[in-house]
């Protein structure tokens, strides 16, 4: 058995331990910046689309126009997208945040507007009557009430990005995307794989990461769905 693990790469093997043993430091540095670019580009993107779903919300007449610019962007090919912004960021991690922000913001400029439009009225009302002003209001009443969307728009978004961080290989910024691609050209099995497969924990991690997140900030979402379950039981042992 030794002799097999041993010989793996040299019959290019799927499953290679001696893969995983020799080129640990190289898939490391691969995930860190798979994980620097995708952080970075969702921060960046929250701190784009929340001006512009509070101008939408805000502006009806800049509503249109703000979700229409962010569709249009997202359906621009990834390849095409990154190869437009050559010319302006060169060959640079640039061109992937660039392009994985401008992809991102569909998701959370809609999920935003969503949300701050589903804040109940009573709630701003009984604020404003607190003497609460705009930017106050925004922060304490208004944001924390529509975590719940501005979450699951983080998260479509963050796995969005995981994603396609793989394309930006073509730059040479694409994270485990790099080795994916230098791996198909010879076909060398272990690294497709073990590259492919750090990819899709990532983007589980994220994303139960995420959602774990989204669970500790908005506690009265968990007490909200408990009293409907034991509202709906008690309802169905009186039926019976």
């Amino acid at each position: 058995m030794s002799g097999v693990s041993d010989n793996c790469l040299a019959a290019n093997d799927w499953l290679c331990g001696e893969y995983l043993r020799t080129r640990q430091s190289e898939l490391v540095d691969a995930t860190v910046e798979h994980i620097w670019i995708t952080a970075a580009s969702i921060a960046l993107a929250l701190l784009l689309a929340l001006p512009i779903a509070l101008a939408a919300r805000h502006w009806r007449f800049a509503r249109g126009p703000a979700l229409g610019l962010t569709t249009v962007l997202y359906t621009v090919p990834s390849l095409a997208m990154f190869a437009l912004l050559l010319p302006v960021f060169g060959l640079s991690a640039g061109v992937v945040v660039t392009g994985l922000v401008l992809y991102s913001l569909t998701v959370l400029v809609r999920n935003i507007l969503a949300g701050l439009e589903a804040v109940p009225a009573e709630a701003t009302e009984a604020a404003r009557g607190m003497g609460y002003g705009p930017v106050r209001l925004l922060f304490e009443v208004e944001l924390p009430l529509a975590l719940p969307a501005l979450f699951a728009g983080v998260r479509i978004a963050t796995v969005s990005a995981v994603s396609l961080t793989t394309v930006g290989a073509i730059v040479g910024y694409g994270g485990l995307g790099n080795l994916i691609y230098e791996s198909m050209e010879n076909y060398f099995k272990a690294q497709v794989l073990t590259a492919s497969v750090l990819c899709v924990l990532l983007a589980v991690t994220a994303d139960l990461l995420l959602l774990a997140l989204q669970r500790a900030l908005t506690p009265w979402t968990r007490t909200g769905a408990r009293t409907r379950t034991r509202s709906t039981a008690s309802n169905a042992r009186k039926a019976g």
